[in-house]
């Protein structure tokens, strides 16, 4: 949950921003800022973390490496959309469909107890899931929804 400070503090920060320049708070956009920024950094922690990251992926996935770095581009370049209206609800939609693919990762993630900063077998396990991943991905998607489908 430590990742929702940064959706959260961007988010909260925009507010205060956008309220000291317009005079009024941008909800919509200081929300997709905050997800903008969050995604960002989620998509660039692919290429410091690799290892622990590819390891996430099930073993009948050929391709790993590609696929953590591919992923990552993905993610850096879904922030960058979300914050040009003209895509951001398709980029959006795309987000929350690219969201639930990622949570198998993260279910065999957890299964196997995978520590994605060490690349090793010493994670938490399948408590990290039902405590922080599930209600993090739920989080992520009806921000993702509220903020780039609903509000734009």
């Amino acid at each position: 949950m430590k990742l929702l400070s940064i959706l959260f503090g961007t988010f909260l920060l925009a507010l205060v921003v956008t309220f000291a320049i317009q005079g009024k708070p941008d909800f919509l956009f200081s929300g997709n800022l905050g997800m903008a920024v969050f995604i960002v950094f989620t998509g660039f922690s692919h290429f410091k973390f690799q290892k622990g990251m590819a390891m996430m992926i099930p073993e009948f996935v050929p391709g790993k490496m590609f696929w953590v770095y591919f992923t990552g581009v993905l993610e850096i370049a879904a922030g960058i959309g979300l914050m040009i209206p003209s895509i951001r609800e398709i980029t959006a939609i795309l987000l929350i469909i690219f969201y639930v693919l990622v949570f198998m990762a993260n279910i065999n993630s957890s299964k196997k107890n995978i520590n994605i900063f060490k690349a090793d077998y010493t994670g938490p396990g399948m408590n990290y899931l039902y405590k922080e991943r599930i209600p993090m991905q739920i989080i992520l998607i009806a921000w993702t929804f509220y903020f780039g489908i609903y509000l734009s």
